[in-house]
């Protein structure tokens, strides 16, 4: 079957794809994007030319713009034309120069689809990636080291971007053009093999063709079944999720036992993890949370992953509305959603005196250990109220204080390693009381 006919049965497979709508066609002006032009006009689809000037190569890159211009005129399609400052972009932003081009190209490209002023029937972008980009992504992705999800490659469709020409291979492209008789512009840097995807198209993979000779063939196979494969995957992981995550506010609370009982708990541990920022070298340290004592954290630059008795509790970083806080040694000033702590340190003098407003609790700084755990208080919470050398209860001492039931659901405590060091706002636990030998304290005072 040639390509044209291929092209059209492939299409019908996405019926989101209407012959009365506009799509949005990424060209840079290469055979690749030329013939996905080419296919969609000889197809009777209705579209529009949009091309990045990202100024990188010089007259190369007006050449090219240019080139694509003209081919606006060939199909009487429209042309939007955008330049990008791509250099100052990557130096501002610290990225590479094809991160910078692919954040740029992209965010341009969305921004068309979004604007109501141009023609609300553009509803897709559509690139011509094809089946060997696919293949070279897979291989890429292998060897710098991935998850399931980086080995189905290229995804026809994602949100707004589609990909028509997955299901061709370069050779394909390249007689449809020689046939049809279409020019095109080479682009002088993809020779370039300072590029990896260049070294994998130009260096290795010739190398694996020698002794495989079907390997496009074979990784375009391995690739569907990859795709099948991580579907089983993730109905597996919503399975476990379902069964392990228990959401309480802005906060996800998961049981260690049942945790630890979960097989394989590295890769469970990895999925319920990554969507807080967390990255794959961190599921070690998360592990090790399972065994180790309350207080003890991982952070990521969102959240933090305390440990909890008998939970882990991920929780935004600095978030009043969270229910579990981490206090570090470093910490002046604390939000939650009772008010606000503040912390500091006193050295005992003959001149310092404890005071006795409630809202303030003086501890022996010798005795702690951080991070502290600012938490809501539980059932099952018990400590030794100052002055006393037997435990209590906490719900019965909230109870002989005459507290309302509304009063009760806005006590929290904060705990060091299982104990609770405070009763906010009411008793400090005897065992962190200040003594004659005591050479430091620390001063926590509650705002309400």
């Amino acid at each position: 079957m040639v390509l044209i006919d291929q092209f059209k049965q492939h299409l019908k497979q996405f019926p989101f794809i209407q012959w009365e709508q506009k799509q949005l066609i990424a060209v840079s002006g290469g055979i690749d994007s030329v013939v996905l032009c080419d296919l969609m006009f000889t197809a009777g689809y209705d579209f529009v030319i949009a091309h990045c000037n990202f100024q990188l190569r010089g007259d190369e890159s007006e050449r090219d713009e240019q080139f694509v211009r003209s081919l606006g005129k060939k199909y009487n399609k429209e042309i939007l034309v955008k330049t990008f400052e791509t250099e100052k972009y990557a130096s501002e932003n610290k990225v590479s120069i094809q991160i910078a081009a692919r954040e740029l190209r992209y965010d341009w490209f969305r921004s068309i689809i979004d604007d109501e002023k141009l023609d609300s029937r553009v509803k897709y972008i559509l690139t011509a990636h094809h089946a060997n980009d696919n293949v070279e992504t897979v291989l890429m992705n292998f060897f710098k080291g991935t998850g399931i999800a980086g080995l189905h490659g290229i995804l026809t469709v994602q949100g707004k971007v589609f990909r028509p020409l997955l299901f061709a291979k370069k050779n394909q492209l390249l007689d449809y053009a020689a046939q049809n008789n279409l020019t095109f512009v080479e682009d002088s840097s993809n020779v370039s093999d300072k590029y990896t995807r260049n070294f994998f198209r130009h260096k290795l993979f010739p190398l694996l063709k020698e002794v495989y000779p079907n390997v496009e063939d074979n990784i375009v196979k391995n690739i569907e079944r990859f795709a099948e494969a991580e579907e089983l995957y993730k109905q597996s992981i919503n399975l476990h999720k379902k069964k392990l995550l228990e959401i309480k506010g802005n906060e996800v609370h998961i049981p260690v036992l049942k945790l630890q009982k979960t097989k394989p708990v590295s890769t469970i541990i990895y999925e319920i993890i990554k969507d807080f920022n967390f990255t794959s070298n961190q599921v070690s340290e998360v592990i090790d949370l399972l065994e180790s004592e309350t207080g003890k954290y991982v952070a990521s630059a969102s959240h933090r992953i305390i440990k909890n008795r008998r939970w882990l509790i991920i929780s935004p970083i600095q978030t009043a509305e969270a229910a579990n806080m981490v206090i570090e040694e470093k910490n002046k000033r604390v939000l939650f959603t009772s008010g606000e702590l503040t912390i500091e340190k006193i050295k005992q003098t003959d001149k310092f005196q404890i005071s006795s407003d409630k809202n303030i609790a003086t501890v022996d700084l010798a005795l702690i250990n951080f991070p502290l755990l600012l938490r809501k208080w539980k059932q099952g919470d018990y400590f030794y109220p100052l002055g006393m050398k037997k435990k209590k209860k906490l719900s019965r001492f909230l109870t002989d204080q005459k507290l309302s039931k509304t009063e009760k659901e806005n006590i929290w405590v904060i705990e060091m390693n299982k104990k609770i060091v405070w009763i906010v706002g009411h008793r400090i636990d005897d065992r962190f009381k200040i003594m004659p030998s005591t050479q430091q304290v620390l001063q926590v005072s509650f705002h309400p």
